[in-house]
């Protein structure tokens, strides 16, 4: 059997990027071969991925990553099992590298399947296995957002990442020229869209416009129903629905919010501000919004139970 030295280990982990003893055990275990170590890890990685793999990710990180042109932008959800693995340095790089990546995928699916960035020999979900065999948490990339700004159309991507990657936002703003898709000030209203979009997690459109037909029907239903109005006349019953339906409808949209800077004037007067002052008309194209682990049921552990457990196994 080869003598395995630290040498061997250290080009092993530079490599694979895996723990210390597991790359000296990868190489017992193939007898100093380098490239079959590296696929013994793999394989190793992918056992451990799958024994981790029905455990509930709820946590983690939504991250991005905008080109410094502005013209494209990725939004993406890294989850792990807790917020403290989701701290972690490594979790951190796994999640900034994945969006990097991610620029060139236009779903998650297609994002695991492409060659791995630092290393091509492997695809991105062979790379997150190992990092789930390293980190010794599963680990998941539930969903990504991408924008491009279309060929022969002018714009800006940009993103707004809050509360420690907790909330993270994907905006793209058109306009007529490069000109003023490249200026400071429109880049900083699609900053600053991308904000206000975090702040107001009710806003799911951009102008009334596009709400369906069946969410309004359903909070004609609702308020309809409502015993404060249940004696007034129908004419006057209509006049307080309506005006009632078109409040929460405003609710839902971002052009018609109060501007969360300077309350005295709402997002769609900022934006006419804005087109004056440059010379030209801007649009919201649209909007991504990720609120991290929405939707997902976590379940509630008992620290002190699970530790009596283990020591019981001991």
């Amino acid at each position: 059997m080869a003598e395995i030295t630290a040498k061997m280990v250290q080009e092993l982990r530079k490599k694979t990027d895996a723990p210390m003893m597991e790359c000296k055990k990868a190489l017992t275990e193939t007898s100093g071969d380098l490239e079959a170590a590296a696929d013994w890890l793999r394989k190793s990685g992918a056992i451990k991925a799958d024994k981790k793999s029905d455990r509930i990710t709820a946590e983690g990180l939504v991250e991005n990553f905008t080109q410094a042109d502005g013209k494209a932008g990725v939004l993406i959800e890294l989850n792990c099992q807790t917020d403290f693995v989701a701290r972690n340095d490594d979790f951190k790089a796994l999640a900034q590298s994945l969006s990097k990546q991610a620029i060139s995928a236009d779903s998650v699916e297609a994002l695991m399947a492409q060659p791995y960035a630092a290393d091509a020999s492997i695809t991105v979900d062979a790379a997150l296995k190992l990092a789930i065999a390293r980190i010794g948490e599963n680990l998941n990339v539930r969903r990504l957002a991408n924008y491009q700004i279309a060929a022969g159309t002018e714009g800006a991507v940009d993103c707004y990442i809050h509360t420690g990657g907790r909330v993270g936002v994907l905006i793209e703003l058109d306009c007529a020229s490069a000109k003023v898709a490249e200026s400071d000030d429109f880049k900083a209203l699609a900053r600053n869209l991308a904000m206000q979009v975090a702040a107001c997690p009710n806003v799911e459109y951009i102008n009334v416009s596009e709400i369906p037909e069946a969410i309004a029907s359903k909070e004609k239903e609702i308020e309809m129903g409502r015993d404060d109005i249940a004696n007034k006349p129908d004419n006057i019953k209509e006049k307080i629905v309506q005006g009632r339906i078109d409040k929460r409808l405003k609710e839902m949209t971002l052009l018609d919010q109060p501007y969360i800077k300077d309350q005295n004037i709402s997002v769609t007067e900022l934006i006419g501000q804005t087109a004056k002052q440059l010379g030209e008309g801007i649009t919201v194209s649209r909007f991504t919004r990720f609120i991290l682990g929405e939707g997902i049921e976590k379940v509630e552990s008992d620290f002190a139970a699970e530790v009596a457990a283990q020591m019981g196994k001991m």
